[in-house]
């Protein structure tokens, strides 16, 4: 028995559709709405750590990662001369069983977590999304767009980054900041000596590669912008291979030599936000990108969104009523994405500063090793 019998989610991506997974084992009665008529998801790969993958074991979908992504042990870290500073432990917080790390690309992950949705049998509306949301003590009333309306013993918005959720519950919550970086990504075939994780830092740049299946790996390069402007489409490849000019390292040129108009080359500006608590006001309660967008410099970005959900399922099962769970969840929740936040962030602003090498492969061991504690 849990505290909440009927859930409405909000927002398809891995956050919800990980907290319908897990409501759904504990018999809640789940609806989600994503207003993306196509669930589509953006995007090349994605790196996850032990962490994650831990979690992919308790929602039940790790078996299908190591199946469709990559899964290894340990991170290279190296300067743009090619010279090797560290090699960064990844324990095997999932299990003896599993490595401490991997990638995998994000529609992939992105598709075995909504077929792990659907299996649920979570109700699932797409195309759809909320216009009203009206509570009392008892309970939350919800008009949709799609002209219906429902009641719910709560709601958890998890409708990202400029999520209309948070815009409703909290008007003057702080927008999200442009960190002053971008990073670009590719896919290309994957050479045989990508076998784990590896980047580069340049004075202003970093670049490194992670195999995300049997065949393919992902490249990425993170630079500094000093403003969040717009780049045209047609220039992604020539500014790309620009990008990677200075390394002198072979895999990143060899990398360089085979970009071309099939290697799916994007640019995305980093913002990220930490909004302060409450997460939630009332029966309505955000999680993920909602309250804690991060950048990737930590590579859990992805990985502290699945956990709320984790957590907030088994607050909900534990507690007598939503209150209680709501406050336990966000006592759980909140150093821990506090941490990846800020150490993100830092972690970008010393790349930005040219700073000191030794403080950012310190930071991400030390970053590392908090997230492999249990949550």
């Amino acid at each position: 028995m849990t505290a909440a019998h009927k859930v409405l989610i909000i927002g398809g991506g891995f956050s919800g559709m990980s907290a319908a997974i897990e409501l759904r084992k504990r018999g809640v009665e789940v609806d989600l709405v994503e207003i993306d008529p196509g669930w589509r998801s953006y995007g090349a790969g994605i790196s996850l750590g032990g962490a994650t993958l831990r979690a992919f074991r308790t929602l039940g979908i790790l078996d299908e990662f190591l199946r469709r992504g990559a899964a290894f042990d340990g991170v290279e870290i190296g300067l743009q001369n090619g010279m090797h500073v560290a090699t960064l432990p990844t324990p095997r917080v999932a299990g003896a069983d599993v490595p401490g790390g991997g990638s995998i690309m994000r529609p992939v992950l992105a598709a075995i977590l909504a077929e792990a949705t659907r299996a649920s049998g979570a109700d699932v509306r797409l195309g759809c999304s909320f216009i009203t949301i009206g509570q009392d003590d008892a309970g939350v009333d919800v008009g949709f767009t799609d002209g219906s309306t429902g009641r719910y013993d709560l709601v958890i918005g998890a409708d990202g980054l400029y999520s209309k959720t948070r815009a409703t519950l909290f008007p003057d919550a702080p927008a999200p900041r442009y960190s002053g970086q971008g990073v670009w990504r590719a896919v290309l075939p994957r050479a045989p000596e990508v076998n784990r994780a590896a980047m580069w830092l340049g004075p202003k740049i970093k670049a490194g590669v992670s195999p995300v299946s049997d065949s393919e790996i992902y490249l990425y390069v993170t630079e500094d912008r000093i403003e969040n402007v717009h780049i045209d489409p047609a220039q992604f490849l020539p500014m790309l291979r620009d990008l990677l000019a200075p390394f002198d390292v072979s895999v990143l040129q060899d990398v360089r030599a085979k970009l071309d108009a099939s290697s799916q080359i994007i640019y995305r500006p980093l913002e990220g936000m930490l909004l302060p608590r409450p997460w939630n006001r009332g029966r309505v309660v955000l999680i993920g990108d909602t309250v804690h967008a991060t950048t990737p410099h930590l590579a859990s970005g992805a990985c502290i969104g699945i956990e709320d959900a984790l957590v907030l399922a088994d607050e909900l099962e534990k507690a007598t009523d939503v209150a209680h769970a709501l406050h336990a969840f966000q006592e759980r929740r909140w150093e821990r994405c506090r941490m990846v936040v800020e150490n993100s962030g830092r972690l970008g602003d010393i790349e930005i500063a040219g700073g000191d090498k030794e403080e950012h492969s310190r930071i991400m061991r030390e970053s590392l090793m908090a997230l492999a504690q249990p949550i």
